[in-house]
C-alpha cells in the first residue's frame, strides 16, 4: 500500500510537471524535456557503464541545430538514422542477441542514436508545420499514459500468458491487448476535439503509440537486465528512473514524428 501511494504520488507530480510546462509556453516545454534528457543520458551512460560527457556535450549541441531548422535535410537523415537503429534493436530484441560493446566508441554510438536522438524528437514532437501544437503533445501524451496504466491493471489482474518472459517477465499478452485497446478508445475520443488529424490518422497514432511504446519498454528492459539492475535510477519514487518512465514515450516518439510530418 505504501509503495502503490509512492507510485500515485510521484506519476501525479510527473505528469503535472508535463503539462504544466506545455501549457505554459514552448519554452518551458523546450527546457523541461531537454532537463529530462540529459537525466535519460546519464541514466543510460551508468547503465552501460560510460564515463565520459562527450553525449552531453552532443546531446546539446544537436538538439539546438534541430530546433533551428527543422525542416533541414539534417533532421531528416537523423530521423532516418534513428528508425533505422530502432529497427535494429527491435531485431535484436526478438532475435534475443545480447547487445554487446566493444569500447566505449560503441557505448557512445548506442547513446547517440537510441536515446539522444530519440529525445531530440520528443523535444520537437508538438512542433508541426514549424508551428508549437501543445494540444498536439497532450493529447499524444494522453495515449501513452493510458497505454502504460491499462496495460498495467488488465495484466496484473487478468494477465495469464507473458508476453516476453527472457526480458520483462511481468508483462502479459493480457495486458499489451488491454493496453492497445484503451489507447484506441482514447485516440477514437481525442479524435473528437483535437481536429489537428482526422479520426483514422489518430487511430494509426493510437496503434504506434502502443505497439512501438511497448517495443521500446521492453528494450530498455533488455539492457537492464544485461547491467543486471532493476531501474534506470531512483528519482522517481515507485517508478524508479526517469528513463523508466520515459522509454516507452522515447522509442516512439521517432516513429510518431515520421508519420505526423512525412505521411500525413
Amino acid at each position: 500500500m505504501r509503495h502503490l501511494l509512492k507510485r500515485s504520488f510521484s506519476g501525479i507530480i510527473y505528469v503535472l510537471l508535463f503539462l504544466f510546462a506545455i501549457l505554459f509556453s514552448r519554452e518551458s516545454y523546450i527546457v523541461l524535456t531537454t532537463i529530462f534528457g540529459f537525466l535519460c543520458i546519464w541514466e543510460f551512460n551508468k547503465m552501460v557503464d560510460l564515463k565520459n560527457y562527450a553525449s552531453y556535450i552532443f546531446y546539446a549541441f544537436v538538439l539546438f541545430l534541430m530546433l533551428q531548422r527543422q525542416e533541414s535535410y539534417a533532421t531528416v537523415l537523423v530521423l532516418s538514422i534513428t528508425l533505422l537503429s530502432s529497427l535494429f534493436l527491435i531485431y535484436q530484441l526478438f532475435a534475443k542477441k545480447q547487445i554487446t560493446f566493444s569500447n566505449d566508441r560503441a557505448k557512445l554510438g548506442v547513446t547517440i542514436r537510441y536515446i539522444i536522438f530519440s529525445i531530440c524528437f520528443l523535444v520537437l514532437l508538438p512542433f508541426h508545420k514549424n508551428t508549437f501544437h501543445p494540444y498536439l503533445m497532450i493529447s499524444i501524451l494522453s495515449i501513452i499514459w493510458i497505454n502504460d496504466s491499462f496495460a498495467f491493471f488488465i495484466g496484473k489482474n487478468f494477465g495469464a500468458n507473458k508476453l516476453f518472459p527472457s526480458v520483462s517477465p511481468k508483462k502479459t499478452i493480457e495486458g499489451f491487448l488491454g493496453g492497445l485497446t484503451f489507447s484506441l478508445i482514447a485516440a477514437l475520443f481525442i479524435s473528437k476535439f483535437n481536429l489537428e488529424f482526422s479520426m483514422i490518422n489518430w487511430l494509426v497514432i493510437g496503434v504506434i503509440v502502443s505497439v512501438v511504446g511497448t517495443i521500446g519498454d521492453l528494450v530498455e528492459s533488455k539492457f537492464k537486465r544485461q547491467a543486471k539492475i532493476k531501474d534506470s535510477g531512483n528519482i522517481m519514487p515507485g517508478h524508479g528512473g526517469i528513463l523508466d518512465r520515459l522509454d516507452s514515450l522515447l522509442f516512439a516518439a521517432p516513429f510518431v514524428y515520421l508519420y505526423i510530418n512525412f505521411i500525413i
